[in-house]
């Protein structure tokens, strides 16, 4: 079984981080697509004053360059941060200073990290890593990543000789920007929709397309000296059009490190799906340079290929703020004011529609018309650890 390297997971409160304390906390908005939604806006906020009151700063809102804050600067960006002397001038040289992380190339951020290209003269981005696709290939379902028209093809031809074939944009979110295709046929038609240029800068993947699936998160987070390591399981629900999309996620959270959750008494799917989320997590910290993160979650699915094979594999990773954050804070929350406490279930939850009940238990994060998704009501909820 593969674990953290103590280096990038300690799992011990307090060790390695500075005595110098940030005084702010501050959110970071970096799409790169234009501006955030409405409802993330929002989100990334609520968690930033709570994070505010768990490392004992005052929240300051977004970022102003301008300001002279007058104390170390503690950072939430929206978006995964790409190495270089802007986040650099600003006061980000480490995993203390964000809740997130740095990549030294944007792809590296992406889904296309995840697979080996479809041959030793395929194109990629500059700095990509052929030791990292070897390492992972045993962790993650079959699959390849492409940068162009005629390798996206060709991998994709392979892979439906094993059935069907899951088509995905590098930088999906929520379910979003995925397609199946069943036949080369498909296959085709599909890839003429799809802008060439987009490809060659971002890549797709194509990954063998799994039936009676059940996505898993594994992750850890870290604030100040608190640790906090989980598993837990995602829901999906309907958007306001009806696309079936990320709803939320169950996570079990245990104070300290990845030892401590493997200390529990976990299902052996569970098990497999933790072992592999930190060989991936390694196999990133030791072959991206400068790469640091102190948010870290990996999505695994499990289920059922073509051929009725059971498989389990890490899909993608994220460092940065996500849906599930309401719950890592929540139990970050609840370690802080009850030093005894050692495991907790805490969850979040998207429900869309004008009808959606909200719990008298609940923390809300956002409930309103948002311009780009409509209705939504976002929030979590914390609840004991029984076991089971």
């Amino acid at each position: 079984m593969n674990i953290l390297h103590p280096e990038t997971d300690t799992g011990k409160p307090g060790q390695g981080w500075p005595a110098a304390l940030h005084k702010v906390v501050v959110t970071l908005p970096e799409k790169a697509d234009g501006a955030a939604a409405g409802h993330e806006v929002a989100t990334h906020a609520e968690v930033a004053r709570r994070i505010a009151a768990l490392k004992g700063c005052d929240f300051a809102g977004e970022f102003d360059a301008q300001c002279n804050y007058g104390a170390p600067v503690y950072f939430l960006p929206s978006d995964t941060l790409v190495d270089g002397e802007r986040i650099r001038g600003v006061g980000i040289q480490c995993e203390q200073d964000l809740f997130g992380g740095v990549v030294p190339h944007a792809f590296v951020a992406t889904k296309t990290i995840t697979h080996m290209l479809p041959g030793p003269l395929s194109p990629a981005p500059e700095g990509w890593s052929q030791g990292f696709g070897s390492r992972v290939q045993e962790v993650v379902l079959p699959g390849y990543s492409a940068f162009n028209l005629h390798d996206a093809r060709d991998a994709g031809s392979r892979l439906l000789e094993r059935g069907a074939v899951r088509l995905k944009k590098a930088s999906g979110v929520g379910g979003l920007g995925q397609w199946v295709v069943r036949t080369v046929h498909e296959l085709d038609d599909l890839l003429h929709s799809v802008n060439a240029g987009d490809i060659e800068r971002d890549g797709v993947v194509l990954e063998c397309n799994l039936a009676q699936v059940v996505t898993l998160s594994v992750g850890q987070v870290k604030v100040g000296p608190q640790v906090a390591t989980y598993y837990g399981e995602q829901r999906l629900t309907r958007n306001n059009r009806g696309e079936e999309v990320y709803g939320g996620s169950d996570l079990t959270v245990v104070r300290g490190g990845f030892e401590e959750l493997l200390a529990l008494a976990l299902e052996p799917d569970v098990r497999t799906a933790v072992s592999q989320a930190c060989t991936y997590h390694a196999a990133a910290m030791n072959c991206f340079p400068r790469i640091f993160a102190s948010r870290s979650n990996y999505d695994i699915a499990q289920g059922v290929d073509e051929e009725g094979k059971w498989r389990s594999g890490v899909l993608e990773q994220s460092w940065r703020v996500g849906g599930a954050s309401g719950a890592e804070i929540a139990a970050l929350e609840a370690f802080h004011a009850d030093p005894l406490l050692q495991v907790v279930k805490a969850s979040t939850f998207e429900r869309y529609g004008d009808q959606a009940e909200l719990p008298a238990d609940a923390v809300l994060y956002f409930r309103g018309n948002d311009e780009r998704v409509g209705m939504i009501t976002k929030f979590a909820r914390l609840e004991a650890y029984e076991h089971s």
